[in-house]
């Protein structure tokens, strides 16, 4: 039966999700359960596209990529994969249709394969707007299942979550991004190094970012609200940390939040929200 394969193709995603973001999996886990596995599906999705052009080293890169791509492709027209990644996926694109958003990302994962530098705010605020706002309106999609008016109302408030997400990522992975990768995507940060003063620029960016999230972060339908409040909780920490080191810390060594700084921050995001103040 075909529903032992989606189950199956289920939980590979779920798997994903654990072995790539402790984050993002506890903040997973805080959804209701009719939400988890369609979250669970655009995070293996994105996280192996991502993957591709990024950790391969060695590999054809390219090449996975496209086939990558044209799988993704073949199953929307069949409505199956072989590939359990993309075939729990291809069934949520379809069920919240998520098709334009899912173009947008490929075409940026498509980027990392050949642009090493967005030396303009234009180019900058293009990618990451495929990268990750569009990850944050698919999932918003689900989070309001369908809801026109509501997707309306919070998309903005979606999309300035996805971008102080990845902002944050961009900082803390700006070591390997340069080193490992030869990308820069901070305009400017290329030419002149990551100063202090480059980076209390991209701080205070981020920071307006997420105080935009926020408004729409407590509007946010209780079946998924406090999932998304811990992962809000988590880069806020994270930004916090990075806010406070010399730039030249970020370049020598990845900052991360440690588990039982995590297991805090979710008791007290569990606290807020039960007591209704999220």
């Amino acid at each position: 039966m075909k529903a032992l394969f989606d189950t199956s193709s289920l939980k590979c995603s779920k798997i994903i999700t654990k072995e790539y973001s402790t984050s993002f999996s506890w903040g997973i886990q805080l959804f209701a359960p009719s939400i988890r596995p369609h979250i669970y599906a655009i995070y293996g999705f994105v996280r192996y596209a991502d993957e591709i052009v990024d950790s391969f080293e060695g590999y054809n890169q390219e090449e996975l990529f496209y086939e990558f791509v044209a799988d993704y492709h073949k199953a929307l027209e069949r409505k199956i994969s072989l590939n359990p990644i993309i075939n729990t996926f291809q069934e949520v694109v379809r069920n919240y249709n998520l098709e334009t958003y899912v173009e947008d990302f490929l075409k940026r994962m498509e980027c990392d394969l050949k642009v090493t530098e967005y030396d303009t705010d234009e180019a900058y605020k293009n990618y990451i707007y495929g990268s990750a706002d569009v990850v944050g309106l698919m999932c918003l999609r689900v989070f309001v299942n369908n809801d026109e008016a509501q997707f309306n109302e919070l998309k903005e408030s979606a999309k300035y979550l996805g971008s102080a997400f990845q902002k944050v990522n961009f900082l803390r992975d700006i070591k390997d991004d340069t080193e490992v990768l030869g990308r820069s995507y901070f305009p400017n940060v290329n030419k002149n190094g990551l100063t202090n003063l480059a980076k209390e620029d991209i701080i205070k960016d981020i920071e307006s970012d997420f105080d935009e999230a926020y408004k729409g972060i407590v509007q946010l339908p209780m079946e998924s609200r406090l999932g998304v409040y811990l992962a809000y909780k988590y880069y806020l920490k994270l930004l916090h940390k990075l806010k406070r080191l010399d730039s030249k810390h970020l370049l020598y060594e990845r900052i991360r939040i440690s588990n039982p700084l995590k297991l805090v921050i979710l008791t007290k995001a569990y606290i807020r929200y039960k007591l209704n103040v999220i």
